[in-house]
């Protein structure tokens, strides 16, 4: 069933769609892009194995810009009656 919904004449007509809607041009800069993304993409992944990122004390990974993690920060805290001012007598 698939093999008649994706068969070849589905692929030569993606491609004339593709390449109408970007231009010929513009396809092999597209690829270009795709492929430096990816190599950056695993460019970053065998960075973070070397470096073994370190997990905080609850076992979250902290970020690497040096904030904590989300776990890490306590609550904001709400005292009752701190703002007394709106209530009215």
């Amino acid at each position: 069933m698939l093999a008649d919904i994706f068969g070849p004449d589905l692929l030569i007509v993606a491609i004339v769609l593709v390449v109408l809607l970007f231009g010929g041009a513009a396809i092999p800069k597209l690829a270009r892009n795709l492929g430096s993304a990816k190599n950056e993409f695993e460019k970053g992944l065998g960075d973070a194995k070397k470096e073994g990122a370190p997990a905080s004390a609850n076992g979250t990974v902290a970020a690497s810009n040096g904030t904590a993690a989300a776990a890490d920060t306590p609550a904001p805290s709400t005292s009752s009656g701190a703002d007394d001012s709106t209530s009215t007598n």
